[in-house]
């Protein structure tokens, strides 16, 4: 049982250590749970910044739903970060339910997002409670920007991008991004067109053009992204493509590779061997967790440009390390939980539930964040 009202499940985790920093900077205490409590204290004890003068508490769980509602059970929010999320994400979403937890978690996967809408968002709306997947710089940033957007009257079309530019050949990716990445392959990655969901044409991409690049940058749609799914019932909002680059197109043209040749080889094989081919895939491609970012590296640009029938505008947010900005981006939501401050209950984005204009103004004032708006 937590003694704290937050938890972080997913404590030895990248993304999960750099929760605890900002909850540890906003004096928040808060309980880790981790399948190994022996290697999160070891962990934690090497990454999680200031640790010494935090007020937490550290409980080894068993992924399965009765373990972690015995773990999550007497707090009042949960950060989830254990991936990949379309296939082990339920369990701590059905787990925070059980336990009368507000859910928080950090993946954009569209199926992970459409299973927890259809199949628990109006099992925590009646308990009064929030659901709320992706609360991450993926996608939150290219949200914020899409809700600037829409701030002008007539806009109901959006095309987004998150471009994100880090060291050369993809160092600085998370072992768990990775994972959820090369899982994508699995599912369809779908836009909403005229308020319906639609899969992309098979091995679809994009040649974005910023200002803020010298070149193109070669974008892949990344599973879709959760904002055509956020956006599906939204009355203000008829189509949403959205895609995502890094700027190292080689990087890009090697994962774009990789899901042609998984729909030549490995998409009829059984589970268990695409299983394998997977693990392979991340083992050779992240074979250890990434150092902590830094501003001077990591740096990205999320636009969404809004229309209408005469309305046109272009909305960016630039931002730098998103990693650390995720870590904010959760502890802002959990400062409007345990504050009982939030618009939603149910299943919402982070920005419905908290407000894009809240969340824009806590990573502004901690320097991860600069927004933007032209009326084109």
């Amino acid at each position: 049982m937590a003694k704290n009202p937050v938890v972080v499940y997913g404590a030895s985790g990248y993304t999960g250590m750099l929760i605890m920093d900002w909850l540890i900077d906003q004096d928040i205490p808060f309980t880790a749970v981790a399948r190994n409590a022996g290697r999160a204290k070891e962990m934690m004890a090497q990454r999680v910044v200031r640790l010494e003068s935090a007020n937490y508490e550290l409980i080894e769980a068993e992924h399965d739903v009765d373990a972690l509602v015995e773990a999550f059970r007497g707090a009042k929010v949960v950060c989830n970060t254990v991936g990949p999320f379309s296939t082990v994400g339920l369990v701590g979403v059905e787990a925070a339910l059980k336990a009368g937890c507000h859910y928080l978690d950090t993946t954009g996967e569209q199926p992970h997002l459409r299973k927890v809408r259809d199949q628990f968002g109006e099992l925590y709306r009646q308990a009064g409670l929030l659901v709320s997947p992706s609360n991450a710089y993926m996608y939150t940033f290219a949200e914020i920007a899409a809700e600037l957007a829409l701030e002008t009257p007539g806009v109901d079309a959006l095309e987004t991008a998150t471009l994100c530019r880090g060291p050369r050949g993809g160092a600085g990716v998370s072992v768990g991004s990775t994972a959820t990445i090369f899982e994508g392959y699995r599912h369809d990655a779908c836009f909403l067109w005229e308020k319906k969901l639609t899969p992309h044409a098979p091995h679809a991409s994009f040649n974005v053009v910023d200002p803020a690049f010298m070149q193109p940058v070669f974008c892949l749609p990344w599973g879709g992204t959760s904002l055509p799914v956020n956006f599906e019932h939204d009355p203000r909002v008829r189509s949403c493509i959205s895609s995502v680059g890094f700027y190292d197109n080689d990087a890009m043209r090697m994962v774009h590779a990789l899901g042609q040749k998984w729909d030549a080889e490995y998409k009829d094989l059984p589970r268990e061997q695409q299983d394998a081919v997977l693990k392979q895939i991340v083992d050779s491609t992240t074979p250890a967790m990434p150092p902590r970012e830094r501003t001077t590296v990591q740096r990205t640009v999320d636009f969404a440009i809004g229309r209408g029938q005469l309305a046109s505008v272009r909305a960016t947010v630039h931002g730098t390390t998103p990693y650390i900005a995720t870590g904010a981006i959760q502890t802002a939501g959990v400062i409007k939980l345990l504050d009982g401050d939030t618009a939603r209950v149910g299943f919402a984005s982070g920005s419905k539930a908290f407000g894009h204009r809240y969340l824009l103004g806590f990573l502004e004032q901690r320097g991860l964040a600069r927004a933007k708006v032209a009326h084109l």
